[in-house]
């Protein structure tokens, strides 16, 4: 059992608590807020300590791991700092906003020996394990082309003085809250990005990075794809692969269309899954070196690579940027 202090108790960072409740892979023993008022019956529910410092929880020999839900812009600082107290780190996505801060703490979790793990989750949602069996198995042939959209309105009434209303936290629009998952999945599923050309847009909401982001991306395999991502619309998930024999899209969690040459579209659904629960365990079974963790440094910096690139290019009005 991995004993685990959260570090953020916000609704994600509760979210992560209730997702492995009972589990008997990795316990919460310490949790981490700056409002503590917020979050008392809730730690009381779990059973867990509440404190306001990390300090305190670094120092904590009883503690092994930290799980971070916390703003994107302290990640560094609060990875490089659970690494030199020999802490394992879960780190919620996005991991970094910039490839140097990305590398620098990988760097610093490779120096210290401790186990370091990202919140991509959605590739473990039923149907997007599915599709990746699917491509994996060879059966798409060349894959020609990939097509993402993940979008919702939950957000759209963020309070501005909240800290994910800020501009340096969630530039250009939806890409550090939902896009990047569209970036995970692509290179879980595709392969790395080479290159990208991305807008940003205000439209319905009055935003200084953007309600709305469009990408086109290359992959180093040299197919092609589009990724597009707003805070003001119905919610979506949509992940689409495009190869010479087949083609398949994820439409929800458990809902998997695919159409091979010659046939028609059939829909495969599947039942629902803790896929966030079945994450942090995955992450709590490399911390007790029972297996490596799914994604693997140098996923995790492309992902923060391609997020970059999308940063960048944004600033620079669309001109390509390599990742």
């Amino acid at each position: 059992m991995l004993n685990a202090a959260i570090i953020g108790l916000g609704w994600w960072g509760k979210r992560l608590v209730g997702s492995v409740k009972g589990s008997q892979l990795i316990r919460f023993a310490r949790g981490v807020t700056l409002e503590p008022d917020q979050a008392r019956d809730f730690a009381a529910e779990h059973g867990f300590a509440l404190g306001t410092s990390l300090d305190e929880v670094l120092a904590d020999r009883t503690i092994e791991a930290v799980v971070l839900a916390t703003p994107h812009t302290r990640h560094r600082a609060q990875v490089e700092a659970a690494a030199a107290a020999g802490k394992h780190v879960y780190c919620e996505k996005p991991f970094a906003l910039a490839k140097a801060d990305a590398k620098a703490m990988l760097d610093a979790c490779a120096r210290a020996g401790v186990t370091i793990a990202i919140g991509h989750h959605f590739r473990l949602m039923p149907s997007m394990k599915a599709l990746h069996a699917e491509v994996a198995s060879g059966a798409f042939g060349t894959i020609m082309h990939a097509e993402g959209n993940y979008s919702h309105d939950w957000l759209a009434a963020t309070p501005p003085e909240g800290w994910r209303a800020a501009p340096e936290e969630s530039r250009a629009g939806g890409m550090t809250g939902m896009g990047i998952h569209v970036i995970d999945c692509f290179r879980d599923l595709i392969g790395p990005i080479r290159r990208v050309s991305a807008l940003s847009k205000s439209r319905a909401l009055k935003l200084a990075t953007g309600d709305t982001t469009a990408a086109l991306v290359e992959f180093e395999n040299g197919a092609t794809g589009t990724l597009a991502t707003t805070l003001k619309t119905p919610f979506v998930w949509r992940l689409a692969v495009y190869g010479e024999h087949a083609w398949a899209e994820s439409v929800s969690e458990t809902r998997l269309v695919i159409c091979r040459a010659g046939g028609q579209p059939e829909t495969r659904d599947f039942p629902p899954a803790n896929h966030l629960g079945e994450n942090l365990e995955s992450f709590a079974q490399a911390a007790l070196a029972r297996r490596p963790f799914a994604i693997d440094s140098a996923g995790i910096l492309q992902t923060a690579s391609a997020l970059d690139a999308v940063f960048r290019s944004v600033d620079a009005d669309g001109a390509w940027q390599n990742v």
